[in-house]
């Protein structure tokens, strides 16, 4: 038995983190405990997922029974804290970022070190991040986070940027994870905390503020 990597340990605990961000919506939307398990799981694995199989590999859920163990505990801490979390407004918030800077360092690294180039890393990353949002969002019928004002996959897209830069300057590969994760983190807490967001399309044609 192998001590697990860096790498691995910001793998499980990004997915615990965006489980239980899964889980806390879909107690608000009064789902079953195993609706929410399933809400939980896909927002954990979903990104991954999707970016495994364009990077031509094996799924990492389909290999390690971790990742629903990690859901299941996830989904046993909304249990017993829920009525906890429920009181705390920024809970969703907090473990929702820290799930989307987590698994952006991790999509950028695999994808590097497949051999990919940066700008393709860069977009893993991003998928890794956001993907697993999108397919909750779809699931407890929301208006996924990534398609309104609110800064959250170009805060993957700006943290990727930094770890590939940080990958360029030949630092290594745990100080790139922690700077581009940190970066993420930051570029989503400040981008709410001040409302920056990006202009919206509006149906005219014009830019609305």
């Amino acid at each position: 038995m192998t001590m697990p990597t860096f790498v691995q340990i910001l793998d499980f605990i990004g997915t615990f983190a965006f489980a239980i961000s899964g889980i806390r919506l879909a107690s608000a939307k009064r789902f079953d405990w195993f609706g929410a398990y399933v809400v939980g799981f896909v927002t954990a694995i979903g990104g991954g997922t999707i970016r495994d199989l364009l990077l031509d590999v094996t799924p990492g859920w389909m290999t390690d029974p971790i990742y629903l163990i990690c859901t299941g505990l996830a989904l046993l801490w909304v249990i017993l804290f829920g009525k906890y979390l429920i009181h705390l407004h920024n809970t969703f918030f907090i473990f929702d970022s820290i799930g989307l800077a987590l698994f952006t360092v991790v999509g950028v690294g695999k994808s590097l070190a497949l051999g990919y180039p940066f700008w393709v890393a860069i977009i893993m990353g991003s998928i890794t991040g956001a993907a697993g949002g999108v397919i909750r969002d779809v699931f407890i019928n929301e208006i996924p986070l990534i398609f309104r004002k609110e800064i959250y996959a170009m805060a993957c897209v700006v943290g990727g940027t930094c770890y590939w830069l940080c990958h360029l300057l030949g630092l290594e590969a745990f100080i790139c994870q922690i700077v581009g994760g940190v970066t993420v983190f930051i570029t989503r807490i400040l981008a709410v905390k001040y409302r920056i967001c990006l202009p919206i399309l509006s149906g005219n044609g014009e830019q609305e503020e």
